[in-house]
């Protein structure tokens, strides 16, 4: 995101460790947080992944820190949505929106564009997971929170200087079943026919964009898709491939864990 590069806005990034398991104890799944300018960090321990937890969780971090411009994901069901359905968006994005906040798909087997909440697993998993032996989830969470308190001491600095965020509503209240409006970003490569798919959905790119990354723009505001390209090269030149009519269908969100 152009704004992002340029460090006129904030994302924060999100991700889970998967299955570890506690000695003698349950497995859980760690839902990890980092921003790309304040290096804000966050780790939750889930003794399930859940959309709903998940959600919660955001909520948390947001209403201490204020809202990012931009919160990025991987594709995991958790955090989009179910995939066997098109048109599906998850609760985790509808958060997202209602809150003014860009959800950001990054693409699927794709390197790098991940780093950033990647290299804050593996500083996680270093400093809190091999270090200390935890007996029960109560244990890890009260080590993981004193670690996150000492690393946002550390990046005080960095959190001050960074894009400002806004404040989270003090009476919001998520309605899921509202009309989405706003935006959400899918990284995506297109196929040999320059051809992207998102929303279990496939678009016609570009015949000349062929197996080449795309930002791909879904503007439920205005209804419609742009998609622009994408230069590992060059990536402050993102021109725009094309645009497509796109309306959501207003169908009930089916209130599912």
């Amino acid at each position: 995101m152009p704004t992002v590069a340029a460090a006129q806005a904030e994302l924060d990034s999100f991700d889970l460790i998967e299955e570890l398991k506690i000695a003698a104890g349950p497995l859980v799944w760690i839902l990890t947080a980092t921003s790309v300018h304040g290096a804000l960090p966050g780790a939750w321990i889930m003794d399930k992944p859940s959309a709903k937890g998940t959600l919660a969780c955001l909520l948390e971090r947001w209403a201490n820190a204020g809202l990012p411009a931009y919160a990025q994901f991987d594709n995991g069901t958790v955090f989009q949505g179910a995939h066997h359905y098109p048109d599906t968006v998850g609760r985790v994005s509808r958060l997202c929106l209602a809150l003014g906040v860009v959800p950001v798909f990054a693409p699927p087997q794709e390197p790098g564009f991940q780093n950033a909440i990647e290299g804050f697993n593996a500083l996680w998993q270093a400093k809190v997971w091999q270090r200390h032996h935890c007996i029960d989830i109560a244990q890890l969470k009260a080590v993981s929170d004193r670690y996150i308190a000492a690393r946002c001491a550390r990046n005080l600095s960095r959190m001050e200087t960074a894009p400002q965020r806004r404040r989270l509503p003090a009476d919001f209240e998520l309605d899921l079943r509202a009309k989405l409006s706003g935006m959400m970003i899918f990284l995506r490569r297109t196929d040999e026919a320059g051809r992207a798919r998102l929303l279990g959905r496939t678009f016609a790119v570009s015949e000349h964009w062929i197996n080449r990354l795309v930002r791909c723009e879904v503007d439920f505001t205005h209804e419609q898709i742009r998609f622009y390209a994408l230069r590992r090269r060059d990536p402050d030149q993102h021109p725009l491939l094309a645009e497509v009519p796109y309306h959501f269908p207003n169908k009930p969100f089916k209130d599912r864990p």
